[in-house]
């Protein structure tokens, strides 16, 4: 067994190094649909439950307390809402219309298959939602504010991944379908050289972060943490119907989100290396989360699995909708709901795949999400548990 916190630190790290290595590589398209998410979460699974990895940890509760919340604070400081507009239009719009859908079909799907579900699917939904709306980052914040159990959030991962290995190929292959799909929302002619004209003019050079950029963001994101900590522990938890709607760990969730996104109207936004710092910190998080996690509660997976197929059903009729109002290209809605689903991982290969000059602006669409993610989430697990309550 793995048992001192070096060692139990240097398994997840390790892991989570490995599969990103064997991606690259191997090269395996195998990865494009079974991303290294899953991987990442479920070897550490493996591990516990054969004796590898312990039951508990101080690391455990160290990324718990700390780590979560400053991946939440780096992914949200390099956010740039504006450029985004600029690139991708009323595309943006599409994108917000699929998170419409995220937030309203999560209580109709929940509605359909809560019965058969544990009492508190509803948190597992909640966790499903962030990634739904903003990523892995999102996931695990939400998970984390709404207190979401070691089973619930095992079957959120693994409903997230089972509806992402359909959903994807079904964005990549709707680009067959532009002609006929653009006549259909009436996009106009000039459309498409507008757009590669705004994304060509985005398109600046980065600076190689420096030693002295990674202080500056770990000071910047480690003091956010300590402040919402403080803020957390005397701002009062909020009731309502005999459960606890907002939390300590909500409170903290919810500081670090805001604060997060008025750090990116700063300098500190130009600060290189805050999302790719954050990403890796954030891929040890769900390792640790794997190394938490309880199979307790699978044999209900193919009914929460039902659910969110009925979920994304939804998500998907508010996304066509969304395109056919606002006259929106097949590009742009396909990296619209992929910025939802899959978040700053799927947007860009979904955007390479459609129009190689958006892959940039895909992922400053993806980190709207990153940004609107865990407020919508912790208000789609509430809107589930009411449901259920009827």
């Amino acid at each position: 067994m793995v048992e001192s916190p070096v060692a139990v630190m240097a398994a997840l790290v390790g892991i989570a190094a490995f599969y990103f290595w064997l991606e690259r590589f191997t090269g395996w398209k195998l990865f494009r649909y079974l991303i290294p998410l899953i991987w990442i979460y479920a070897t550490p699974v493996v591990l516990r439950n054969v004796g590898v990895l312990p039951d508990s940890s101080p690391v455990y509760g160290v990324l718990r307390s700390f780590g979560l919340p400053v991946v939440i604070v780096l992914l949200l400081v390099s956010v740039d809402v504006g450029a985004a507009i600029r690139v991708m239009g009323k595309g943006v719009l599409v994108m917000l219309m699929g998170t419409a859908g995220v937030v309203l079909g999560a209580p109709v799907a929940y509605f359909v298959v809560h019965r058969f579900l544990a009492e508190d699917a509803w948190k597992g939904f909640g966790a499903l939602a962030g990634s739904w709306i903003g990523g892995t980052g999102n996931l695990a914040a939400a998970a984390q504010a709404l207190g979401t159990s070691e089973e619930q959030f095992g079957l959120a991962v693994l409903a997230d991944t089972v509806i992402y290995i359909g959903w994807l190929p079904l964005l990549l292959v709707s680009k067959n379908f532009g002609d006929r799909f653009n006549r259909w929302t009436g996009v106009s002619e000039d459309h498409f050289t507008r757009m590669d004209s705004a994304a060509a003019a985005e398109v600046k050079e980065k600076r190689v972060p420096s030693f002295r950029d990674f202080l500056n963001l770990g000071a910047i994101a480690l003091a956010v943490t300590w402040f919402s900590d403080l803020a957390a522990e005397v701002l009062p938890e909020i009731e309502a119907g005999g459960e606890t709607v907002i939390s300590s760990a909500t409170w903290v969730v919810l500081l670090v989100t805001t604060l997060g996104i008025a750090l990116s109207f700063t300098r500190a936004k130009s600060i290189p290396g805050s999302h790719e710092l954050a990403m890796a910190i954030l891929y040890v998080f769900v390792a640790r989360m794997g190394a938490t996690a309880s199979l307790a509660g699978f044999d209900q997976a193919g009914w929460f699995v039902l659910g969110a197929a009925i979920w994304i059903t939804i998500h998907g009729l508010f996304c066509l909708a969304g395109a056919w109002l606002f006259k929106v290209d097949i590009h742009s809605a396909a990296i619209a709901s992929a910025a939802n689903i899959g978040g700053a991982a799927s947007a860009p290969v979904v955007a390479a795949h459609h129009r190689e000059s958006l892959v940039p602006a895909a992922i400053l669409m993806a980190l709207i999400g990153y940004a609107i993610g865990n407020y919508l989430a912790i208000l789609t697990g509430h809107l589930c548990r009411i449901v259920g309550a009827l």
